[in-house]
């Protein structure tokens, strides 16, 4: 099987499925079709933003035998159901994270991809920036010595007034946590990549710093403008805005990150820094071409994105010369050629690069100890 002959559709047709659909094409997979909330809704989208065909179900993208691949970027609460019958139907799942709302579903989830043998990758794309990817190898090559400290943040602005609304902000379709599931997955899948290290125990304090928000009754896309006029519902959101918990690593490694989605002027900013024993490295999202070195006793470095000067698993994902950027679009394109050169063999490789299902599994163990956290003011173990 080759990337061409590869028939792939997606599930979701906001910001996140049209980045999904963009991606594949750029690989040169057949994106034959998407799926919206409604078909009406979907048509108008893929006239507007050059998607394929609509199916009008999920159950009719299902019974399409000639679909291989189903990529899942539909609201939180329907991720589980959705990936368990792509599974039952024999597809290849591409799912976007939390993979489910709760620990009993993931785990379900693992079982059932375990047990099918087909391709299962959960879409933690920031890994999937090179240098991230230099990053786990110098930890791994110990370059930097023994980990010691992994501290970090998440900063984003688009829910920072009241009038900012999304389906996220609706518990019953994005879960009992906001920004820690929604953005500081992300962070916590990075950092154990990275390191190699799973969060054995967590201290968390959420917030809702944002108490009353006022919504327009349509569904509002994802980093849409405010709205300040017009028939407006007025509601209170008990969701997190923001979080900060310190966190235990395996191996004695301690860590800190503080995660927000109310920080004027930072739009998508994810920051981390590993310091070990001998030296420290750190990267962030919107200078994503160029890694911090720390030492010592010699002058700290910056090492940038470049094919000749990085270990050979970064070097694999870069797609331009040094000095070309490689933003947040080319992550998708890098994950999903590391899944479909699996769906290409047929069958998941035993220790991909990408993440998997237990993977997505191990995210929402974390986020709900931080949840158990938070509530009981304590620390509180993973429970896996």
């Amino acid at each position: 099987m080759v990337l061409s002959s590869i028939r792939a559709a997606v599930v979701g047709v906001g910001f996140i499925g049209v980045a999904h659909v963009e991606a594949l094409r750029r690989l040169g997979v057949d994106v034959c079709g998407v799926v919206g909330s409604t078909p009406d809704r979907a048509r108008r989208k893929a006239a507007a933003s050059n998607l394929p065909q609509v199916y009008d179900s999920f159950d009719d993208l299902l019974k399409d035998a000639g679909v291989d691949v189903i990529h899942i970027a539909s609201p939180n609460y329907v991720h589980a159901q959705q990936a368990a019958a792509a599974l039952a139907a024999g597809k290849h799942v591409v799912c976007e994270k939390p993979l489910g709302l709760n620990s009993t579903e993931t785990s379900e989830l693992v079982r059932l991809a375990t047990a099918s043998g087909l391709v299962n990758a959960v879409c933690f794309n920031i890994r999937f920036y090179p240098l991230c990817h230099q990053m786990r190898s110098m930890v791994a090559s110990n370059e930097i010595g023994e980990p010691r400290l992994i501290t970090g943040s998440y900063f984003q602005d688009w829910l920072l007034l009241p009038s900012d609304w999304n389906w996220r902000l609706i518990p019953e379709q994005a879960g009992e946590l906001r920004a820690v599931a929604d953005i500081g997955s992300h962070w916590l899948d990075l950092a154990r990549f990275i390191t190699g290290r799973r969060v054995v125990e967590v201290m968390a304090d959420l917030h809702t710093l944002v108490k009353i928000r006022r919504h327009p009754p349509a569904p509002v896309e994802t980093f849409a403008s405010a709205f300040d006029d017009g028939d407006l519902i007025e509601e209170e959101v008990f969701s997190d805005d923001a979080c900060g918990i310190l966190l235990r690593y395996e191996d004695g490694v301690r860590g800190a990150v503080t995660i927000s989605q109310v920080s004027a002027g930072r739009k998508n900013s994810l920051d981390i820094e590993v310091n070990g024993s001998v030296a420290s490295v750190a990267w962030g999202s919107e200078d994503p071409d160029r890694l911090w070195i720390g030492h010592r006793g010699r002058p700290n470095e910056i090492l940038q994105r470049d094919p000749s000067l990085v270990a050979p698993a970064a070097s694999a994902l870069i797609a331009y010369p040094a000095g070309h950027v490689e933003g947040y679009p080319d992550t998708f394109r890098a994950l999903f050629s590391a899944v479909y050169s699996d769906i290409e063999r047929g069958k998941p490789s035993p220790t991909p690069a990408y993440p998997t299902f237990a993977d997505g599994h191990d995210a929402v163990c974390v986020t709900e100890a931080v949840a158990r956290s938070s509530t009981e003011k304590s620390w509180s173990a993973v429970d896996r």
